[in-house]
């Protein structure tokens, strides 16, 4: 029997669904995600769709908590809310790769990086450290969080 098709969506728990949608879309060049079937909001298609009130949360789904790769190569994220704040380190984070990997000259490497780390504290991020490793790894990358501490690496 042929298994089914698989797509992966990475799952964001957090208190602001909202701002992590407008942080991470414009982060990662991605779109929030249009309600489906033409649909005015989440919420209406989750209805259509016969979800029970009881699950849909006091506001959930009225604006898009979850952004897509507008070419369609990478995958979705959704950003759900739960009760509880974030405590500790994130056991799985993003590595947005600008730099263009060890083919590339370590100060170009350093300067694509520094440019979009500019660019996310810009947008809300807050820089943790530097790793800045020339002499035999060659590696230069930046550890930040999101608007809601969610740690992340630029490299």
């Amino acid at each position: 029997m042929d298994a089914p098709e698989m797509t992966v969506q990475l799952t964001v728990d957090c208190a602001d669904p909202r701002r992590l949608v407008v942080f991470w879309a414009e982060a990662l060049h991605y779109v929030p995600e249009p309600p489906p079937d033409g649909h005015p909001t989440w919420t209406a298609y989750w209805r259509a769709i016969g979800v029970p009130e009881d699950e849909l949360g006091d506001g959930a789904g009225e604006l898009p908590e979850s952004i897509v790769d507008p070419k369609g190569a990478g995958p979705r994220l959704w950003f759900q809310r739960v009760p509880e704040p974030k405590t500790v380190k994130n056991r799985l984070h993003l590595d947005l790769k600008v730099g263009g990997g060890r083919g590339v000259p370590l100060a170009v490497r350093r300067e694509r990086v520094d440019g979009e780390v500019a660019r996310l504290t810009g947008l809300g991020a807050s820089v943790l450290y530097t790793r800045d490793e020339p002499e035999g790894m060659d590696y230069y990358a930046v550890v930040l969080q999101d608007p809601e501490g969610n740690e992340f690496c630029v490299v």
